[in-house]
């Protein structure tokens, strides 16, 4: 049997969906991705659930991307010398875009409960969210710039509209760790909680909350406030897919592949 990727719990019209990776590590692989875009499709078809929580399966919400993996699909698309190798990961990105879109289009509130580390595609993850709530002891990081990597997930585009442009640039440029308290002050995350199980038992309420009312009328509210982002996300979705699949492989890639292998600092040269 394949190993699971996500867990799914209910609680009356409350569904909880628990994030893991390979063996339980909390990384996004090829069938992280799959799983995804039908786990949140599915629940997202049946009536019976009228709100979302989605949690790390463990301490930590999600590292993002598997980069070990990844590094195997960077080395052969730079070696290979023909434009299908592109068009094949163009299609890559696409596909995995598809499976974050599925969980921002659904017609059910979605509320974020974020533990530990929230890195990477973990941002990327939660800002697909409607609301996000944190433990005291997260950390958010939109940490692509320091892999070599321009974030193609998700957070670039729809996160300008959560914690305004200032500071995503500063995030997406710098890389840096912040921690809840920083993501509250920004607005990243809507309320931060003393311990793992506070913020998680927040999250339930806040969706049971949201379960109690009308479903058509939430489904219009989530229409009304998707129909100028929807558009805009979208395009800068495609533009970032096109652009990774022309400039991602790199020397600077290379180099900080090589530097998340050996645990030092990248030496970038732009090349």
């Amino acid at each position: 049997m394949t190993e699971r990727r996500f867990s799914v719990t209910r609680d009356g019209a409350v569904a909880t969906v628990g994030l893991a990776g390979p063996g339980g590590k909390p990384v996004m692989d090829e069938a992280f991705f799959v799983e995804m875009g039908a786990t949140f499709a599915e629940l997202d078809a049946d009536d019976d659930v009228r709100a979302i929580v989605v949690t790390g399966a463990g301490s930590h919400f999600s590292f993002g991307l598997d980069l070990a993996s990844a590094a195997r699909s960077f080395a052969a698309l730079r070696e290979a010398t023909h434009a299908g190798a592109r068009k094949e990961f163009l299609a890559s990105i696409r596909r995995w875009q598809a499976a974050f879109d599925v969980l921002a289009g659904t017609r059910t509130p979605t509320v974020a409960a974020i533990t530990g580390w929230c890195i990477g595609g973990g941002v990327d993850l939660a800002v697909a969210c409607d609301v996000r709530v944190a433990s005291a002891d997260a950390v958010f990081s939109i940490r692509e710039a320091k892999v070599g990597i321009v974030a193609d997930l998700g957070s670039l585009q729809r996160l300008v509209g959560v914690i305004g442009d200032g500071h995503l640039r500063e995030l997406a440029l710098t890389g840096d760790d912040i921690d809840a308290a920083r993501a509250a002050e920004i607005g990243l995350v809507n309320h931060v909680h003393a311990s793992a199980d506070d913020a998680r038992a927040a999250a339930a309420d806040l969706a049971g909350r949201m379960a109690a009312n009308s479903p058509l009328v939430l489904q219009g509210i989530k229409d009304v406030l998707d129909a100028e982002r929807g558009p805009r996300v979208e395009a800068g979705l495609r533009y970032t897919a096109v652009w990774n699949a022309a400039f991602l492989v790199s020397d600077d890639l290379e180099e900080a592949m090589a530097a998340f292998a050996e645990r030092r600092p990248p030496e970038f040269t732009g090349r």
